[in-house]
């Protein structure tokens, strides 16, 4: 397996958490999403990249959007979570926690039992 097959597998799976964590922490556009990513380089995202993906996350009621206007341009579309939005976010934080310790006992001890 290719080294950038494998990081896009991972990706895919943790990008839909994070934008969900953003999200969570208050209402934010499209836009804001793509440049709050681009601060940590291995989850940088296009904008067609975000926006199926957010079309997803509303069509499972995970979020919401609403208009409001901007102060520099056009009204811009703002997303939100929804009350199933924090539960999902609850539970992925959960689990994204056993794994990330499991993968650190791991990268740690090795094969040892602990």
């Amino acid at each position: 397996m290719e080294m950038s097959e494998w990081t896009s597998q991972v990706r895919r799976g943790i990008l839909e958490y994070c934008i969900l964590q953003l999200i969570a922490k208050q209402p934010r556009y499209g836009y804001e999403l793509v440049t709050l990513l681009d601060q940590w380089e291995p989850l940088a995202v296009t904008e067609g990249t975000l926006y199926p993906l957010l079309r997803r996350l509303l069509k499972d009621q995970y979020i919401e959007s609403f208009w409001k206007e901007s102060e520099s341009g056009p009204p811009r579309k703002y997303y939100s979570l929804t009350p199933s939005g924090h539960q999902l976010v609850e539970m992925m934080s959960a689990e994204w926690n056993k794994i990330s310790r499991s993968v650190d006992q791991i990268q740690i001890y090795g094969g040892e039992i602990l």
